[in-house]
C-alpha cells in the first residue's frame, strides 16, 4: 500500500460531551485518552477552551489550557493532542504560550458572522507557537465566492491544518466533491486539510470514505468519536472509519482498544441519551439550518416529520446559522393558525350536535380498566360519543376530533387495541392539518385560545361543542397528565410531562372557565383539583 499522510483525529471529549454536558469525571477521561493513544489515533482532542469559572476536573471544559494538560498520559506515544477554541466564547489572553509539552494543537472555530475576528484569533493562536486549526462553522452556508476569501486569509496565516466541517450534516457526495475541490486548487499544498462530519442524513462514513480515496496531493485528517457520540444526531463514528483505514490504506490503528473504550465508557451513555440518524434531523440538514431548529419542533409534540419539513422550508435564509427561538415560534404559529372559513361546516356540525349528550372519549389509560362501565353508560344512555385526538374503535364513536396531526397520523394506521372491526364514525379536523377528506373542517386559530399554556385537544373540543350548543357533556379517559407513569392507554401515546400537575390545574382551570355542563365516568387529576 502506498504511504498516505492521513491523520485520524478523535473528537469525543469534545465533540461527544455535548452529550454528558462534559460531566466524564477525571479517572474517565483520562482512560479513554488513554485507550485511542493505545488504539494509535494520530490526534486526540482531549477538550473545549472556554470562559468558565474555575476548574472541575471532572469536566473536559477548561479556561487553562494547563487544566485539559492534566489529562495526558505519561507515555503519550506517537499520538498529537488538541483542544477547541471558539472566537466568540474564550479569552485568547487566557492561552498561555505553546512550552514544547502537552496539547500542542489547538483548533479554532467561528461562525460566518465573526469570521474575521475568527482569523485574527487564529493568527493570534499561532503567534503562541501551537499547531493551529482553522475550523470555520457550516462551510455549506457559504458561497463558493465567501469560501475562496477565507482560503487566501488561511494561506496568509499558514495554518498546520484548515477543516471542512459540516456543522449542519446537510453535506452530500457532489457537495463534498465541489467544496474539497475548491479547497485542494486554491489552499497551499503543505496546509493539511481535515474533514468534521455529521450523521444527520447516515452519510458520514460514505463520504469519509469518499474524501480518503480522493488521494489528493497534499496532507488530510478525517474527524470522528467513539460510537458517532456527540450532539444528536451524532458525529462520524470513528471506529469504522478506523477499520476502513486499515483494510485500505497503510495504518494500523487497533480496533480492539476502541471496542474496549466504547464498551466500558460510551456506551452505557447512550442508554442514557441517544444519538444517531432521526428524520427531524435529516430535515434540518435538508434546508442547512441549525440542528436546534429539529429539536425545538419536536419539542413541540404535536408535529409530524411531515409538519416539521413543510415549516423548515419556510425558513428565511438570514435565519439559518443561528438559533432563533422566537422566529421559530413565529413559523410555527403561522403553520398552525392556518385561517379557513369553517361557517358552513359549523353549521353542519350544529345540526349534528344541538342540545345533544356527549360522551366525550380521550386516550387514557382508564378506558381499559373501565372498558365494561363506559359500554354499559353507553348502551344505557342516549349519548353521542366522540373520540378525541384518536380513534377509540372499541366504543364505536359516531365522531372522532383531530387538533394534533401527529395523533391522526397514527391512527390512519393503528387501533386502540379493541378494535371490534365495525365502527362508522364522522371525522372533525381543525385547520393546521389538510382536510384530506374530512368531514367537518374547524378553523384552528378559533379553538386554540382556550388554553393559555398551549393547545390542548380536549379543550379544544369542549370550546367547539360549547359554540354549537351540545347538550351535557361527559368524559372517560381524560386521565391527565402524570411525571411518573403512563397515563395513555397505548405505549406509543407520548406518556407524559415534566410540568404534569401545573398542566392538570391549568386543564382543570379552563374547564371551569367553559361553563359547560360536564362530568366524568373515569378517574381524572381534573376532577380532583
Amino acid at each position: 500500500m502506498a504511504k498516505y499522510d492521513l491523520q485520524l483525529l478523535d473528537c469525543t471529549l469534545r465533540d461527544g460531551g455535548y452529550v454528558n454536558d462534559w460531566q466524564w469525571g477525571f479517572r474517565r477521561a483520562k482512560d479513554v485518552v488513554h485507550a485511542l493513544v493505545r488504539a494509535g489515533v494520530d490526534v486526540v482532542e482531549v477538550g473545549f477552551l472556554r470562559n468558565v469559572d474555575g476548574y472541575n476536573p471532572d469536566v473536559t471544559v477548561c479556561s487553562r489550557i494547563e487544566d485539559l494538560n492534566k489529562l495526558l498520559p505519561a507515555n503519550r506515544r506517537e499520538t498529537i493532542f488538541s483542544a477547541m477554541a471558539m472566537r466568540s466564547n474564550y479569552d485568547i489572553k487566557k492561552l498561555s504560550p505553546y512550552n514544547g509539552e502537552g496539547i500542542e494543537m489547538i483548533r479554532v472555530t467561528a461562525h460566518d458572522y465573526d469570521i474575521e475576528d475568527g482569523m485574527d484569533f487564529a493568527r493570534t493562536v499561532k503567534e503562541k507557537g501551537y499547531k493551529l486549526s482553522v475550523n470555520p462553522i457550516n462551510i455549506m452556508g457559504y458561497s463558493d465566492e465567501r469560501i475562496l476569501w477565507i482560503l487566501n486569509q488561511v494561506n496568509d496565516i499558514h495554518p498546520y491544518q484548515f477543516s471542512i466541517v459540516d456543522t449542519f450534516g446537510s453535506m452530500k457526495r457532489r457537495d463534498l466533491d465541489r467544496i474539497a475541490s475548491l479547497i485542494d486548487n486554491n489552499l497551499d499544498k503543505d496546509i493539511r486539510v481535515s474533514l468534521h462530519l455529521h450523521e444527520n442524513m447516515s452519510l458520514s462514513c460514505s463520504l469519509a470514505q469518499n474524501f480518503i480515496d480522493k488521494h489528493l496531493n497534499r496532507p488530510v485528517a478525517v474527524d470522528g468519536s467513539l460510537m458517532g457520540m456527540g450532539r444528536i444526531p451524532g458525529n462520524l463514528p470513528v471506529e469504522l472509519i478506523a477499520d476502513y483505514l486499515n483494510d485500505y490504506t497503510d495504518k494500523n490503528y487497533d480496533i480492539d482498544y476502541l471496542m474496549d473504550a466504547i464498551q466500558d465508557y460510551i456506551a452505557p451513555l447512550k442508554g442514557e441519551s441517544e444519538w444517531g440518524y432521526t428524520p427531524a434531523y435529516f430535515l434540518s440538514a435538508k434546508f442547512n439550518l441549525h440542528r436546534n431548529y429539529a429539536e425545538h419542533y419536536l419539542g413541540k409534540g404535536d408535529l409530524t416529520n411531515r409538519d416539521i419539513n413543510h415549516i423548515l422550508a419556510r425558513f428565511d435564509a438570514d435565519k439559518t446559522t443561528v438559533f432563533d427561538a422566537g422566529y421559530a415560534d413565529m413559523l410555527y404559529d403561522d403553520y398552525k393558525n392556518n385561517q379557513i372559513d369553517d361557517a358552513v361546516d359549523r353549521r353542519k356540525l350544529m345540526r349534528e350536535l344541538n342540545g345533544k349528550n356527549i360522551l366525550l372519549i380521550a386516550p387514557g389509560a382508564t378506558i381499559k380498566e373501565y372498558r365494561e362501565d363506559i359500554l354499559n353508560y353507553i348502551r344505557s344512555n342516549d349519548v353521542v360519543v366522540i373520540g378525541v385526538n384518536f380513534v377509540p374503535e372499541a366504543f364505536s364513536p359516531d365522531f372522532v376530533f383531530f387538533s394534533n396531526s401527529k395523533r391522526r397520523s397514527s391512527n390512519e394506521s393503528s387501533d386502540d387495541g379493541g378494535n371490534n372491526g365495525n365502527s362508522l364514525y364522522m371525522t372533525i379536523v381543525t385547520s393546521n392539518m389538510e382536510k384530506d377528506g374530512a368531514d367537518f373542517y374547524i378553523n384552528y386559530n378559533s379553538l386554540s385560545g382556550a388554553f393559555e399554556h398551549g393547545c390542548n385537544s380536549l379543550i379544544m373540543l369542549l370550546k367547539l361543542l360549547k359554540s354549537v350548543k351540545a347538550g351535557n357533556v361527559e368524559l372517560a379517559g381524560a386521565d391527565g397528565y402524570s411525571t411518573e407513569k403512563q397515563n395513555y392507554y397505548s405505549s406509543n401515546i407520548r406518556n407524559y410531562t415534566e410540568h404534569g400537575n401545573r398542566f392538570n390545574i391549568a386543564v382543570a382551570e379552563s374547564i371551569n372557565k367553559l361553563d359547560m355542563n360536564i362530568s366524568f365516568i373515569t378517574p381524572s387529576e381534573y376532577n380532583k383539583l
